[in-house]
């Protein structure tokens, strides 16, 4: 007599088949939270730029900073590039307000005489522990000022990002609403860090 009950191989079938229906629902449901649209602003201003090696990326950045009139809110990942450590106290000579945020593992495992020439000088150095690497390379300079200025892209502040690798550094000028964008991120960064001391930079 036949038996009503799927064989072994049918219900075995059906459990792929259902696993397989499963996976491919989550397939193509995980892209609508991956790729959620981000934040747009309209372009504006002008775009200068310099990859590493060959072109001057470090003198850009320093140029760019030797312009600041107000303010410049900087967040590194490593900072050892003496000249822009030395543009930044130029500007803060000057009654520019400079203030920068660093990654906390970084600033304490490496030896960097541009931190330690930033925390003499009396710039206000923070250092950020709260996530698994503080790993932005942005400049915010003048966001209220007539004219606005963004550094960014993959250089960190460092000899061998202009010397020995390969990199890249945008300066985006004149975008007022990108600018502000940035100088948020950076305050909402700035609430979680820790004021670094002098003494405290090896």
């Amino acid at each position: 007599m036949a038996s009503l009950q799927p064989s072994c191989s049918t219900g075995a079938n059906r459990m792929r088949s259902l696993r397989l229906l499963l996976l491919a629902g989550w397939a193509f449901a995980a892209p609508a939270v991956a790729f959620d649209a981000s934040d747009a602003i309209q372009a504006s201003g002008t775009i200068e730029y310099a990859f590493t090696p060959g072109a001057d990326a470090a003198g850009l950045i320093e140029r760019t900073i030797d312009a600041a009139r107000l303010q410049i809110l900087v967040q590194v990942f490593t900072f050892t590039h003496r000249g822009i450590a030395n543009a930044l106290i130029r500007a803060q000579g000057r009654g520019v307000n400079v203030q920068l945020l660093a990654d906390k593992e970084q600033t304490d495992a490496i030896e960097s005489a541009a931190m330690h020439a930033l925390v003499e000088a009396g710039v206000p150095v923070f250092t950020d522990a709260e996530h698994s690497a503080a790993h932005n390379k942005v400049i915010v300079i003048d966001p209220d000022g007539e004219r606005p200025a963004l550094i960014t892209g993959s250089f960190n502040f460092t000899f061998a990002a202009q010397n020995r690798n390969a990199e890249n550094v945008l300066v985006l000028l004149g975008n007022r609403e990108l600018a502000r964008a940035f100088y948020r991120n950076w305050q909402a960064h700035r609430e979680h860090s820790i004021a670094l001391k002098r003494g405290q930079v090896r």
